[in-house]
C-alpha cells in the first residue's frame, strides 16, 4: 500500500536517456530510421506520441503503404523500395494475406522488438527542445500513460514527426504552403485558387454481417450530401472507406494548429456520407452492410517542409536529375491536392508522372542550420510540388533508413550530418545501403568492401533463354501488349511467336525503348513490322534488337480485336508483359497528356497485370535472347533496371549451385544472398489482397557448406535479403551454396556479398 500525505506539489517522475540517436516519431519514416541505426550498432531512442507506430499505415489511420510503384499504375518498373520497408512489406505479405491493419502493426513491433540497441517510447510527446550553438542537446517528452517526463540527450536527431514539431522547437528552418512559381522555376506551382496544402482525409471500414442493418446518424453528421459534395455520385458502397482517399479537407486552413477543426469537420462528413449510403435510397446493395470502424485521426498529407542545404524541385523529379549525393529514390507521381477538398469542383487531385524513378539527395535529409538535425518523412527539404511525390509512405520509409544509416556513420567518423559530403564517405554511405537491400539509383551494389570480388565464382549452370513454351493459352490483344525483353546490344535476332487470328488480317508489332536507358517507358519506336494473318494458327518470325544499346527492349503488339498471342507460364528475373492503358486507380487513361506550360512530359502508359495474370508472351529464338550469367551475381543492382542484372540457373537444372573460392582465406563475417523478391509487385499493405504469399522468384531454401563443411541451413524464405553468419573462428576458404525454389521456378539471384 502506498499512502501519501498531504504536502508541497510534487515533481513528476523523470528519467534521463543518453543516446547516440534520437528519433523523434513512430511513423513508418522513423521506424526504419531507428531500425537502420540500431543495426549498425548505434544506441538509440524512438519517442512516439501515439500507443501504435507506423503513423499513417497503422491501424489508427489505416492507410495503404505505397511508393515508386504507384500501385504499378506507372512505368516505374520494378521500382518498389528495398531495404527495411521491403521486409516490413514481404513479411506483411505473408503473414496477413488478408491486409489487417491490425496485423500490420505487430509485425511493426516485432520488428523494433528485435534490435537490442533500440528503445522504443510510445504515447510520448515531445514538448520542449534545448538547444546550443545551432546544435540540439536534449528534448523533452511526456507520457501520459505512465505519468513519466523523459529527457533524452543525443549526438543526433531525427525528427520524423511529419507535423515538424523538432524541427519547429530547435529553430531549424522551415516553410509551409506553395512556392511561387519563379522561386524553383516550377510550372506546376498552384495559385490561390488551387490552394497552398495539402488537406487530411479521415478513414472508415465498413463490414457485410449478412442481414439487414439500420443505421440512424448522429445529430452532427453531415446534411444533404448531394447539394454539398460535388462528387457524391462516386462514393461506391463496395468499397472500404479507406478507398474515399479524397473525403479531404482542410487545406485552405493551418493543417498544424486547426488540425482538431478539420478532424471535426471530416467526422461531420464521413458520418454524413455514411448516412448517406444507408438510407438515401441509391444504395440498396448496402442494406446488409454496417458500419464496422471510423478513424479518430486524420491521415495528414502536408503541414511543414524543413529547408536542407538542397530543395527537392519539380525539375529533379520529371528530368530525373542525377545527384551525386542520391543516397534514395523516388516515383510516385507528383500528387497535388485542391484545398477545397471534398467540398470543391475539381477533382480529388492533379497527377503527374515521371518518366522513370529519381534519385533523392542526401542534402535533403538534414537540416540547414540546426548542424545535427536529420530531416525525415514529410519533413524532407522539398519544395511543394516536389513534396507532391516525396510525402508517400514508402518513399519516406526507404529516406529513413537512409537518415539511420547516415547517423552511424556520422558517429563513427565524429561528424555532423552535412560532414558526410565527401566522396568517400558518401560511398560508405551508398554501400552499407545496398548492403541491406537498400536500392541507391545509378550505384554498382557489390563491387565495394565485397570479398566476392576477389573469389573464382562457378555455377551449375547459367540460363540461355531461347525460349518460352506455349503452354498458358491465348491474349486478345483487344488493348495493345508488349514484351520487355533483355537488348540485344550485339546485332539483331529473330524469335518466333505463337498467333492465332479469328480472320485474315494484319497485325503490326512495333520494336520501342525508353529515350533513357534505366526507364521503361517505351516511348521511341526504332522499328516497325507489319504481317499479313490468314484465319487460324500460326506464328510470326519478328527481327529484334536495341540499335546496341544495353537496355530492354520492349515487342508492341498492336491492338487487333480479331488476334490473340500465345503466352507461357514461365516467369524469370527482368522479364514483364505490360499492355497499353491507365489504372483506374492512378494512371486513369492510356497516356499522360501535359499541357506544355506545366513542364512535364507527355506520354503513353504501359502497365502489367497483377498475378495470376500477366503471363509471359511464349516465343522461340534463333540464338538466346540473353544469358544470365554468373558475372551478375559480382556487379550492378539488386534489382532489375537497364537489363535483368540477374544469375539464373536452367530450368533443367534440379540442384542449381554457386561456389566462391578464395586463392588465400579470408576473414570474413557473413554471406548475403540478394534474391529476386518481385520489385515490380507493389504490396499495399491493408486492404488490397495479393496473390502470392511468397514471392514466384525467391530463393526458398538454401544449404550453404563452409571450407567443406556444412554451415547452416536455410528453409522458408520469404524475404529478398538471406542473411548467413559466417565462422568467427576460421578463416573462409570455399563456400558452396545449394538452392532451392519451391514454387517449380528457376532459381535465380541479383547478387552475392561476403563481408
Amino acid at each position: 500500500m502506498i499512502i501519501e500525505d498531504a504536502s508541497a506539489p510534487r515533481e513528476l517522475n523523470i528519467e534521463q536517456i543518453q543516446s547516440d540517436l534520437v528519433v523523434v516519431g513512430g511513423g513508418l519514416s522513423g521506424t526504419c530510421a531507428a531500425i537502420a541505426a540500431a543495426r549498425q550498432g548505434l544506441k538509440v531512442v524512438m519517442v512516439q506520441d501515439r500507443p501504435v507506430l507506423g503513423g499513417n499505415a497503422s491501424s489508427e489511420v489505416r492507410l495503404w503503404i505505397l511508393g515508386a510503384t504507384s500501385h504499378g499504375g506507372n512505368n516505374n518498373r520494378w521500382a518498389r523500395e528495398g531495404g527495411i520497408i521491403n521486409e516490413l512489406l514481404l513479411e506483411n505479405q505473408f503473414r496477413n494475406p488478408g491486409g489487417n491493419p491490425v496485423v500490420f502493426d505487430s509485425i511493426l513491433l516485432d520488428w523494433v522488438s528485435r534490435e537490442s540497441n533500440l528503445t522504443v517510447l510510445v504515447n510520448t510527446s515531445v514538448f520542449h527542445a534545448e538547444t546550443k550553438q545551432n546544435q540540439i542537446q536534449k528534448v523533452f517528452g511526456f507520457n501520459s500513460q505512465n505519468s513519466t517526463m523523459y529527457h533524452l540527450s543525443g549526438k543526433l536527431f531525427a525528427d520524423s514527426t511529419g507535423d515538424g514539431i523538432l524541427t519547429h522547437l530547435s529553430g531549424a528552418a522551415y516553410r509551409m504552403g506553395a512556392e511561387d512559381a519563379d522561386e524553383f522555376g516550377e510550372p506546376m506551382a498552384p495559385g490561390d485558387d488551387y490552394g497552398q496544402l495539402l488537406g487530411h482525409s479521415l478513414y472508415f471500414y465498413s463490414k457485410n454481417v449478412g442481414h439487414p442493418v439500420d443505421y440512424v446518424a448522429p445529430d452532427f453528421a453531415l446534411k444533404d450530401i448531394p447539394t454539398l459534395i460535388p462528387r457524391y455520385k462516386s462514393f461506391k458502397a463496395s468499397e472500404q472507406g479507406c478507398s474515399l482517399w479524397w473525403i479531404e479537407w482542410g487545406g485552405r486552413l493551418d493543417t498544424i494548429h486547426q488540425s482538431e477543426e478539420i478532424k471535426l469537420e471530416l467526422q461531420k462528413i464521413v458520418y454524413g456520407v455514411w448516412n448517406y449510403i444507408k438510407n438515401s435510397g441509391d444504395f440498396p446493395e448496402a442494406a446488409n452492410l454496417a458500419l464496422e470502424w471510423v478513424g479518430t485521426i486524420p491521415g495528414k498529407r502536408e503541414s511543414r517542409r524543413a529547408e536542407g542545404d538542397y530543395m527537392l524541385r519539380q525539375r529533379d523529379i520529371v528530368e530525373q536529375v542525377i545527384h551525386k549525393d542520391a543516397v534514395s529514390h523516388g516515383g510516385w507521381s507528383i500528387d497535388l491536392h485542391p484545398a477545397d477538398g471534398v467540398y470543391g469542383a475539381n477533382g480529388g487531385c492533379n497527377q503527374y508522372h515521371a518518366k522513370g524513378v529519381y534519385g533523392i539527395p542526401y542534402r535533403c535529409m538534414y537540416s540547414r542550420n540546426i548542424e545535427n538535425l536529420f530531416i525525415n518523412g514529410r519533413l524532407l527539404s522539398a519544395s511543394h510540388v516536389a513534396f507532391g511525390s516525396t510525402r508517400v509512405m514508402a518513399t519516406s520509409s526507404a529516406v529513413g533508413e537512409a537518415i539511420g544509416t547516415a547517423a552511424s556513420l556520422c558517429v563513427e567518423n565524429k561528424l555532423q550530418p552535412r560532414g558526410l559530403l565527401q566522396d568517400e564517405l558518401l560511398d560508405q554511405l551508398k554501400c552499407r545501403l545496398s548492403s541491406g537491400g537498400h536500392f541507391v539509383p545509378h550505384y554498382n551494389a557489390l563491387d565495394r568492401e565485397n570479398l566476392a570480388t576477389n573469389a573464382k565464382v562457378s555455377v551449375s549452370s547459367e540460363m540461355a533463354l531461347s525460349i518460352l513454351p506455349h503452354d498458358a493459352g491465348w491474349k486478345c490483344l483487344t488493348e495493345s501488349f508488349a514484351q520487355i525483353l533483355p537488348g540485344q546490344p550485339d546485332g539483331s535476332n529473330l524469335i518466333t511467336v505463337p498467333i492465332i487470328a479469328a480472320t485474315k488480317t494484319t497485325l503490326t508489332v512495333q520494336l520501342r525503348m525508353a529515350q533513357k536507358p534505366e526507364n521503361q517507358t517505351p516511348e521511341m519506336i526504332i522499328e516497325q513490322q507489319t504481317f499479313a494473318l490468314e484465319a487460324g494458327e500460326q506464328t510470326i518470325d519478328l527481327s529484334i534488337g536495341s540499335e546496341g544499346k544495353n537496355q530492354n527492349i520492349f515487342v508492341c503488339f498492336m491492338k487487333n480485336d480479331d488476334v490473340s498471342v500465345g503466352l507461357t507460364s514461365t516467369i524469370l528475373s527482368g522479364l514483364l508483359t505490360v499492355k497499353q492503358g491507365g489504372l483506374a486507380k492512378v494512371s486513369t487513361t492510356a497516356r499522360q497528356e501535359a499541357p506544355i506550360e506545366l513542364g512535364v512530359d507527355s506520354f503513353d502508359f504501359w502497365v502489367p497485370e497483377r498475378r495470376p495474370n500477366g503471363q509471359n508472351i511464349a516465343f522461340s529464338s534463333v540464338r538466346p535472347i540473353h544469358l544470365f550469367a554468373k558475372e551478375n551475381l559480382l556487379d550492378g543492382a539488386l534489382r532489375p533496371t537497364s537489363g535483368p542484372n540477374a544469375w539464373v540457373a536452367e530450368m533443367q537444372d534440379n540442384q542449381p549451385q554457386v561456389s566462391l573460392e578464395w586463392q588465400e582465406p579470408v576473414q570474413a563475417r557473413e554471406l548475403c544472398l540478394y534474391a529476386d523478391c518481385d520489385y515490380d509487385h507493389p504490396l499495399e499493405s491493408v486492404q488490397y489482397h495479393h496473390n502470392d504469399r511468397i514471392m514466384p522468384h525467391l530463393v526458398h531454401a538454401c544449404d550453404v557448406h563452409c571450407n567443406g563443411e556444412m554451415l547452416t541451413t536455410i528453409q522458408d524464405n520469404h524475404h529478398g535479403v538471406i542473411r548467413i553468419p559466417l565462422p568467427k573462428d576460421q578463416l573462409t576458404r570455399r563456400l558452396d551454396i545449394r538452392l532451392a525454389n519451391h514454387q517449380g521456378h528457376p532459381v535465380s539471384l541479383f547478387g552475392i556479398r561476403v563481408q
